[in-house]
């Protein structure tokens, strides 16, 4: 049995990779409320119909400061695998916890801004709080796929994911389930993709005052 020469090797693999990166596409999601209003900072969440594709090692590390005495960003999401820090910018102590299934973890009275990262290695929704401030909370979504995003202030959320079949789903603390269990299916080619999501449902009522306003501000 003969092998290709390592230069011919490596040429094929680029090859492959070129070809991999023809095709794919960006897909942009864009999601608006019952009035036709657009959502910020909705999660969008393509899933692969291959059951057995790996995931990738997350590229980033993930930051959940506390800032004002508020957690911001109010709602994070990460790849699953990831490391998040929590950097305490006040100029007091913070307590913050989570018993969510997903991880659950406290890191006791701090005011430094360094402080050991923690990994989330399980995916699903983590709720924080804080046991000095009881207003404070705050959301991480932990996803089980590396292509995802959060929507901008149009509505938006763009990713750029590889040909294949994938479905898409939405999540955010303030959504019904009917709208965060809504999936619609996807096949992605080498042309970009728009697709136009309404929710079925109003928005939740909010659990804090900074977001109790129609819509959603700066720390959604």
């Amino acid at each position: 049995m003969t092998h290709p020469h390592p230069t011919l090797a490596v040429i094929l693999l680029l090859l492959n990779g070129l070809v991999s990166s023809l095709h794919a596409a960006e897909i942009t999601i864009s999601v608006q409320d019952t009035n036709g209003k657009p959502l910020t900072n909705i999660v969008a969440l393509l899933r692969s119909k291959n059951l057995q594709q790996q995931l990738p090692a997350p590229q980033v590390q993930g930051i959940m400061d506390q800032i004002n005495r508020e957690f911001v960003p109010h709602t994070l999401v990460v790849q699953q695998g990831t490391q998040v820090s929590f950097p305490n910018s006040d100029n007091v102590q913070h307590h913050v916890y989570s018993f969510s299934p997903a991880k659950t973890f406290e890191l006791k009275l701090y005011s430094e801004l360094d402080i050991e990262p923690l990994l989330f290695d399980r995916p699903g929704v983590i709720e924080l709080g804080c046991n000095v401030h009881d207003w404070m909370l705050g959301y991480i979504y932990v996803a089980d796929t590396p292509y995802f995003a959060q929507t901008n202030r149009h509505g938006e959320a763009a990713i750029n994911a590889p040909a294949g079949e994938y479905t898409l789903s939405l999540w955010h603390p303030r959504l019904s389930d009917k709208d965060i269990e809504r999936v619609s299916n996807i096949v992605v080619t080498n042309q970009n993709i728009m697709v136009n999501l309404g929710l079925q449902d109003s928005l939740l009522p909010s659990l804090v005052e900074y977001d109790a306003v129609e819509g959603f501000n700066n720390y959604d």
